[in-house]
Parts: structure tokens; sequence; C-alpha cells
């Protein structure tokens, strides 16, 4: 897969390691010469100084080659005017952009361009819920411009949903479970898996019907 980071800070570039460990192709558009510098000497990873919000710079990347777009800059403003670059001018098929200030989240939609927002705020509050809550529903994460989302309950010993089988709880339609873990241990959600108090349940659901799914596992 090919791949484009606009911003080559430490989020861009850790998110390119990554990415290059997992073999695929990367290429990082970073503007601030000083900061190329430091980051060039990364092998396998080809560094790029342009400014990522304007179009020639992206043409000359040739952008329209890409699978992926991720606008990880510091800068809301800028990540919003690559994701829209990347979708209405070079079609790329999948864009994923950095929220820094949570009172932007409204703004990071397919209005401008954006498959994915990720605002590390939220994300770190839900991380911390999810760490001490036990009998609650917690939201990992927002998917399809907040049409679909992660949810994720850890089992009391008074849920509804302890010691019964998956195919026995009945999601409703629009729920789909994506991972029970177990002392550690990830299990693949098959319609026979038992629940256990204790277990980490993880759902993707749209939100309609995430309060029937938070009533089966939590009971209220």
């Amino acid at each position: 897969m090919r791949v484009c980071i606009a911003g080559g800070g430490n989020v861009g570039s850790f998110i390119a390691v990554e990415l290059r460990d997992a073999g695929h192709q990367v290429l990082v558009l970073e503007q601030n010469p000083t900061v190329l510098a430091r980051r060039q000497r990364t092998d396998g990873i080809e560094w790029r100084e342009a400014d990522a919000c304007e179009y020639r710079s992206l043409e000359a990347a040739d952008l329209a080659s890409y699978d992926v777009v991720i606008a990880a800059t510091g800068d809301d403003e800028d990540n919003l005017v690559v994701s829209l670059l990347a979708r209405q001018e070079f079609a790329v098929p999948r864009v994923v952009a950095r929220i820094n200030h949570p009172q932007n989240e409204w703004l990071f939609n397919e209005t401008w361009g954006v498959d994915v927002a990720v605002s590390t705020p939220h994300l770190l509050t839900a991380l911390v819920e999810e760490a001490v809550s036990v009998g609650s529903l917690v939201r990992l994460l927002q998917l399809e411009d907040g049409h679909v989302s992660l949810v994720e309950v850890t089992l009391s010993v008074d849920s509804p949903a302890n010691g019964k089988t998956l195919k026995d709880l009945a999601l409703p339609r629009d729920a789909t479970f994506v991972a029970v873990l177990r002392r550690r241990h990830v299990i693949v959600p098959r319609g026979d898996t038992v629940l256990e108090a204790g277990d980490e349940v993880m759902v993707l659901s749209t939100p309609e019907v995430e309060p029937a799914v938070r009533l089966l596992l939590t009971g209220r």
C-alpha cells in the first residue's frame, strides 16, 4: 500500500516508521527544512520538502497514485486543506486526519474529504474510561463520519451477558462483535463463544442501536 503523510513531526514520523515496518511504501511531506534534516536519515521512507497545502506540491508528489493520505500536521486548518485537496483534486481513496483541538472536531467530516478523524484528547479520555470503567459502555473510536462507533464494555459480575453465548445475545442488525479480550488474550468472536465476567467485549455499532447494545451487555 502507498501512503503519503503530510507532516514530519513526532506524530507523522512515528506513523511513517510503523507503516514502513508493516511493509508499506511511505512518503512524508514536510515543509520545515530543520525538521526534514533530522528525519531524512530514516531508512526505507521517502522524505520530501514540500508544503502539503499547495496543489503543485501534491501534484509533484504524484498524490493521485497513493492509496491513503494521512494529514498529521500540528495545525487543524492545514490538515483540513490537505484532506480536501487529497479527496477532491487527487481522488485518494482513503483520507485520515489528525485533530489537534477537540473544538474543531465537527469540521473533520466527508465535506472536507475526511474518512477517519482521530482526536488525541478524546482518544486518551476514552482509554482512561476504558481502563477504570467496569460495567459501562465506553466509546473508543468513531468511524464513517460518526455513523459507526467502536464501543467497549468490561463485563461486570451482574452483567446479563455473563455466562451466555454470543448467539444467545442476539445483537441488533446494525451491530457486530469485533473481539473479546480475556486475561490478555484475544478471542475471535464466534456464535458459541461464552462470555465471562471481566471480559472486555468490543462491538461495532451505529448510534441508533447503541442503547440496545448497552442494555444487552450492562443491563442498563
